[in-house]
C-alpha cells in the first residue's frame, strides 16, 4: 500500500486524491510536517523552532564516512564536468 497526503476537515480525513486500499486496512495517521508557506511567525513558534533548531546534534563522520563523501563529491563533479556541454546544448536547445 503506497501513503497518501490527506487533510484534517470537521472531525475526518479527506484523502487529497483517490485511495487503493483494501476495505478494513490498518492505517497509521500522523499530522505531516508544515510546509515552508504553513510556517507560523508568532514568537511562540519561532521559539518552538530555535528550541527544536538547537536540540539538533552535529552530524560527525568516521574517517571512512568522510573519505568515500570526498570521493563521491570527486566523482561527481568530474561527471558533471564530463557532460557539462551535452547539457549545455540541451538548454540551449530549449531557450533559443
Amino acid at each position: 500500500m503506497n501513503a497518501i497526503r490527506a487533510t484534517w476537515k470537521n472531525g475526518q480525513i479527506v484523502p487529497d486524491g483517490p485511495v487503493d486500499w483494501p476495505d478494513g486496512a490498518r492505517l497509521l495517521v500522523e499530522p505531516a510536517p508544515l510546509q515552508d508557506e504553513e510556517w507560523a511567525d508568532s514568537p511562540e513558534a519561532i521559539a518552538d523552532w530555535l528550541k527544536w533548531y538547537e536540540s539538533l546534534q552535529p552530524l560527525v563522520f568516521t574517517e571512512e564516512e568522510r573519505a568515500a563523501w570526498e570521493a563521491e563529491r570527486r566523482a561527481r563533479k568530474e561527471w558533471e564536468k564530463a557532460h557539462f556541454d551535452e547539457h549545455a546544448e540541451k538548454l540551449r536547445r530549449m531557450w533559443p
